[in-house]
């Protein structure tokens, strides 16, 4: 067994005992390591000094907190907007992107700290397990993976009073409704009502999309080689531009899912995540790959899409294939500059308009007015060619076949 251990920290119950069982279970000194991804700890009431402080009461030797928001927005939530990512053709990959992000920072702390092992907070039936172990072994392949939740069979009030035993200070009670895991780019809620698919998810679940605006408005997203640079002509980073659109469109109270997710584990899960600016972007981003994109090359990023996402959603982030479909996603994107009007109003948001210096529409060649450039007589020898392999094999295969024959050889 290692001597010292790293723990990904997130201040809550789980993690905060999970310091002190590593230390009476495993003999190991336990470094915290917290990842600020965007989660806002002031939502928790609390700042991100008193999660370190309560890791130090725990047990832990040291507590450190490191400030990733800006990396999981430009290495993390920008690749997964080039990539159109949505697992299962809806969910932007939220708790997805920032396990990678944590991981990283995991390996970097125990490299640092001569740690022989990295520790999780998750349970059996989740995703995170995969994404953490997955991802630690494929950075540090000699790093042991431990996962105390999958072990030590402590229920929610056992934990509560072991952390009473051990005077770790928790702000918790044995009530709790929803689990939240949140980040730059959303949040993901479950337990509760929520669990039961028929329920309609209580009003309280929502933060990010409460409705506080009640006129329509349009916003404006800039772009530069696929990547969000500027709002309605404000040039922004991508952690600021993020939440700013966050910011804006949450206040229509749009950018909710709710649906039922195949879980890599083999578990359907109920799962209700709301991601305004996740959404949004990606929306408006898609919109301007079709104005600026090659037709062949539209069509195959769009096949390659899902596979991206779900590499990413099966903790495959640091993976050869991934690696592989990374650079023809970004070479794809050079020529992915425009702008994007949204229009907004409670409840919704949809594109209105787009545009593009270097965009592949022509008026003139789309036009039916007088402008039109288009040689509409090289169309009559293209349509003749194209339809030519089907036309010869009806005419040589298919001539004998009555005409109320099924052209797939049944009988009727």
């Amino acid at each position: 067994m290692a001597r010292r251990v790293v723990l990904a920290y997130s201040g809550g119950l789980d993690t905060s005992i999970a310091v002190r069982w590593l230390m009476e279970n495993h003999g190991v000194e336990v470094i915290a390591v917290a990842v600020d991804v965007g989660q806002a700890a002031e939502a928790k009431n609390e700042d991100w000094e008193a999660i370190r402080n309560r890791a130090l009461a725990a047990g832990a030797v040291e507590a450190i907190v490191v400030d990733a928001r800006a990396e999981m927005a430009e290495e993390f939530c920008m690749p997964a907007l080039l990539a159109n990512a949505k697992y299962e053709g809806k969910y932007p990959l939220v708790s997805a992107l920032s396990r990678p992000v944590i991981v990283r920072h995991l390996v970097a702390e125990a490299r640092r700290h001569g740690a022989g092992a990295v520790a999780h907070g998750c349970t059996g039936k989740g995703n995170d397990q995969v994404r953490f172990e997955v991802g630690t072994r494929a950075l540090a392949p000699d790093l042991e993976v431990i996962a105390p939740a999958r072990v030590w069979g402590l229920t929610r009030e056992d934990s509560i009073e072991y952390a009473a035993k051990w005077d770790i200070p928790l702000s918790v009670t044995k009530e709790k409704l929803y689990s939240i895991d949140e980040n730059l780019w959303g949040r993901a809620i479950e337990c509760g009502a929520i669990e039961d698919p028929w329920n309609q998810p209580p009003a309280d679940v929502y933060t990010m999309t409460r409705p506080t605006a009640t006129e329509p408005a349009e916003v404006v997203i800039g772009f530069e080689s696929g990547i969000p640079v500027s709002v309605d002509g404000q040039s922004l980073s991508p952690e600021l531009l993020i939440a700013e659109v966050n910011r804006v469109v949450g206040s229509y109270g749009w950018g909710r899912l709710d649906m039922v997710e195949s879980r890599r584990v083999g578990i359907k899960s109920r799962e209700t995540y709301e991601c305004p600016a996740a959404l949004a972007l990606l929306l408006a981003h898609a919109d301007l790959e079709d104005l600026t994109l090659e037709r062949d090359l539209l069509h195959e990023k769009a096949r390659l899409e899902p596979r991206w996402a779900e590499l990413v959603y099966d903790g495959l982030w640091f993976s050869p294939l991934k690696q592989a479909l990374d650079a023809f996603i970004v070479e794809s994107q050079r020529h992915v500059t425009g702008e994007v009007r949204l229009h907004l109003e409670p409840g919704q948001c949809y594109v209105v308009g787009r545009r593009s210096p270097i965009g592949l529409y022509d008026h003139g060649l789309a036009t039916y007015d007088a402008t039109d450039t288009f040689r509409h007589q090289d169309a009559e020898g293209f349509v003749r060619l194209w339809g030519l392999g089907v036309a010869t094999w009806a005419a040589r295969q298919e001539a004998g076949r009555g005409a109320d024959s099924p052209p797939d050889g049944r009988t009727r």
